[in-house]
């Protein structure tokens, strides 16, 4: 079955990636906020000290719904995958309000 064009086997596509020295560094973020309409998901990703009520938004990431689906389940597949090698992840610090 895996000459079956609607597998998923058969739409995997090899790409070179390019990252520059800058981005390569990343950029470390503490909270997110979603914001979404109907055609598109905008992700802030910030940056917030202790004990200062002010976040600094350090990214912002515009998606499509249908790529934002693929993140998601991406996002779900890795952390299955770290918990199963370093351990359950319990949520800890204070309760955030929910983001949206």
């Amino acid at each position: 079955m895996a000459d079956d064009p609607k597998t998923p086997q058969a739409h995997q596509h090899q790409m070179q990636l390019h990252i520059d020295d800058t981005i390569a560094q990343g950029i470390y973020s503490n909270m997110a906020m979603v914001h979404h309409n109907e055609t598109e998901f905008v992700l802030d990703f910030m940056y917030v000290l202790p004990q200062v009520p002010k976040a600094v938004v350090r990214s912002r990431i515009i998606t499509s719904p249908k790529h934002l689906k693929r993140l998601v389940a991406a996002l779900q597949d890795n952390l299955v995958r770290y918990e199963a090698q370093f351990g359950r992840l319990e949520p800890s610090g204070p309760t955030m309000p929910p983001m949206h």
